[in-house]
């Protein structure tokens, strides 16, 4: 009732509504509330855009020069300083001789007899032509990141083979109490193989260089004869050959070699002496006849 009057006489003097002055009340949520406040909010909006000079209905546009134009980006992939290398097919293998003997069932391991001269044959593969080296012949899935040739094959059948050819074996190197080189038969090493169609045979030591004076590896290898390690766990097991855990043809002395060269050569990585002549070195998997000839003293 308080209320009543006080509006009718605020009413009298021009004063605004009651409901203005009344901050306790809370906002009405009826329809007719809602519908005069957003009445009053749409007249404020067109008072300033009346001041901005637009219209109401007007939205404001950035201009052409507001909005940078967006530009694709391309990620383009670095130059190569060089083209990519492809690696050669392999060439055919070497034929063999029908006067080779067989002497393995995998038939790559061959006996030859002429006249007086014996000769052992082996066919292998390259499997490595670039970067230092341990061995020149390792036995498959040994030593394939430092030979440049791999054969499968059992290297205790490679050691009778150069005994038939009478080769003897002599000692592995010792480095206990004091280094002594590996003795032996010498054995002259040549291999053949093919090139464009064409057989070609040379010394195994073209492929090899010297790291230091760049030239060819000058020493021939000795028939060092590795070992054989019998199991006392398996007393009935034929013995183990110790060149079969790689080293059949060795460049860095090992005890457990075949065949090894007689000088002091170390087998650390960073004292390596030897690595491959690349440009001697055919296709990777091409067929490769290495020739084992035993150079004996004459009677």
């Amino acid at each position: 009732m308080r209320y009543a009057i006080l509006g009718i006489c605020l009413g009298l003097i021009g004063c605004e509504p009651v409901e203005k002055l009344d901050t306790q009340r809370k906002p009405s949520s009826s329809p007719v509330a809602e519908r005069t406040t957003a009445r009053r909010s749409t007249e404020r909006e067109g008072e300033s855009a009346k001041v901005a000079g637009q219209t109401p209905s007007e939205t404001p546009k950035a201009s052409a020069e507001e909005v940078p134009e967006q530009k694709q980006i391309t990620v383009e992939k670095p130059a190569s300083t060089e083209e990519e290398k492809k690696e050669d097919p392999p060439e055919q293998a070497p034929p063999i001789p029908e006067s080779f003997k067989p002497l393995n069932k995998a038939k790559n391991l061959f006996f030859e007899k002429a006249g007086d001269v014996r000769r052992v044959h082996l066919m292998a593969e390259i499997c490595l032509r670039e970067g230092p080296l341990e061995v020149l012949l390792c036995k498959l899935n040994t030593k394939e990141h430092e030979s440049i040739l791999h054969v499968d094959a059992d290297a205790r059948e490679i050691h009778f083979a150069l005994i038939a050819a009478g080769a003897q074996p002599g000692t592995p190197v010792k480095f206990v109490p004091k280094y002594e080189g590996a003795t032996g038969t010498k054995i002259k090493v040549t291999l053949t193989y093919c090139e464009k169609g064409k057989v070609k045979t040379g010394t195994a030591q073209e492929w090899i260089k010297d790291k230091k004076t760049g030239k060819d590896m000058p020493h021939d290898w000795v028939f060092a004869g590795s070992k054989f390690f019998r199991d006392p766990e398996r007393a009935n097991a034929p013995p183990y050959y110790m060149a079969n855990n790689g080293e059949i043809i060795s460049l860095a002395n090992f005890p457990d070699s075949m065949m090894d060269l007689p000088v002091k050569s170390p087998k650390e990585a960073l004292d390596l002496i030897y690595e491959i002549n690349t440009p001697k070195i055919p296709p990777l998997k091409t067929p490769v006849l290495i020739t084992f000839e035993p150079v004996l003293e004459k009677k």
